[in-house]
């Protein structure tokens, strides 16, 4: 019986050991936190969205540069997939009216117990508090609450995460370990941005902006976003967040399902003793935090503010701290890999998830990947057991 050590317990790395174990290995995952999947489990906390239930075509364009990479493995494990491996699991779906999987439980923690359970019913032995720290000629070396060990499997499998919720698990220490041209610079997505407000924003601190259009460059996002202290967070932005870290401009939309034409004849209405801002509520509902924001980057108000209403410049300061972001871009090179993402450099090394080099929106996509790298990986390393 081979032996195969997997480096990190999140989504890739138990869906790797799951593959390992399944064709007869003996798998032990190391996991540096003193319990596995914590990433999941605090996404799960606001509903675990598990993939996105769309058009192939679609859902492969949202992984950007790197979706002629990621094609062979979401074409063998991706949204239609991911919903039947996690009934398997025994987890009831539904879909959301904008394509969004989540278990009817909506947390993590059922879908995680039962994998666990399997898991551990195939023989896996998770070890946390187990920390990589290099290798030593061949050896794998793991320092754990016992002392430093030096490991030598048959194969190992890198699925340590990227650089952002550190306390999670996600640090990035493990760069440190990899050739400085293997990888790519880790950046922040699916972050927030940041905008110094001023006094009269505290009230709408917390309220989310619903019924926009965000704009960036060519892209477009009709998703809610939330008016914070620091600035805007929410899927809307976290959609444009790859375009907004590189330099594009945002624009605001108010009323996207009004022409401009429209806003002038509503906007050209007698108001009499009205204040501006009931005209402006009556007129096109715009609710007391569209007006705020209307006021905050266009006061004072043209003649004609009908195209601030439909395209209002939001001056941005750059994105959040990277730790505070829900993923990250950059990580480990594709060139850095063969097809069968093994490290080029060091055979029988394998690697997945997130710490490889591509970014995704929010929506399914994130996890979706991380799920068809692991499996990819376990699969391309039972092979190269067998050869």
């Amino acid at each position: 019986m081979s032996e195969a050590l997997i480096i990190g317990a999140g989504p890739a790395g138990l869906m790797a050991a799951d593959e390992l174990a399944r064709a007869g290995h003996a798998v032990t995952v190391a996991e540096a936190k003193p319990s596995p999947a914590r990433k999941l489990l605090m996404a799960g906390k606001s509903g675990l969205n598990l993939t996105k239930d769309e058009d192939f075509e679609t859902f492969i364009a949202a992984y950007g540069e790197a979706a002629p990479m990621l094609r062979p493995m979401l074409t063998e494990f991706g949204p239609q997939q991911v919903q039947e491996w996690a009934m398997g699991l025994g987890q009831s779906l539904f879909t959301g009216s904008t394509g969004r999987v989540f278990p009817e439980a909506m947390k993590a923690s059922p879908l995680l117990r039962g994998w666990l359970a399997e898991l551990s019913r195939l023989g896996v032995r998770l070890q946390t508090r187990w920390h990589w720290s290099g290798w030593n000629n061949g050896a794998v070396l793991i320092d754990t609450p016992q002392g430093r060990q030096e490991l030598t499997p048959d194969v190992t499998i890198f699925a340590c995460g990227g650089a952002s919720w550190a306390r999670l698990g996600s640090d990035g220490a493990w760069a440190a370990h990899l050739p400085s041209q293997s990888l790519t610079t880790f950046q922040p997505a699916n972050m927030g941005f940041v905008i110094s407000w001023s006094d009269h924003m505290r009230r709408h601190f917390g309220s989310p902006v619903k019924g926009v259009a965000l704009h960036a460059g060519d892209h477009v996002s009709r998703g809610e976003i939330i008016v914070s202290e620091q600035g805007l967070e929410g899927g809307g932005i976290y959609a444009l967040s790859a375009m907004l870290r590189d330099g594009a401009a945002l624009t605001l939309d108010l009323t996207p399902d009004l022409e401009i034409e429209t806003l002038r004849q509503r906007l050209s209405r007698p108001r009499g003793k009205a204040s501006l801002s009931n005209h402006l509520r009556k007129a096109l509902k715009l609710d007391p935090v569209k007006q705020a924001l209307l006021m905050e980057f266009a006061r004072p108000l043209p003649p004609d503010p009908a195209p601030l209403i439909k395209a209002l410049p939001i001056p941005l300061q750059g994105p959040r701290p990277m730790d505070q972001a829900i993923s990250t871009a950059g990580g480990l090179r594709f060139d850095a890999l063969d097809k069968r993402l093994m490290l080029r450099d060091r055979p029988g090394t394998f690697a997945a998830g997130e710490m490889l080099d591509w970014e995704a929106p929010t929506g399914g996509y994130l996890l979706t990947a991380c799920l068809a790298t692991g499996r990819w990986a376990g699969r391309a390393a039972v092979d190269w057991l067998s050869g």
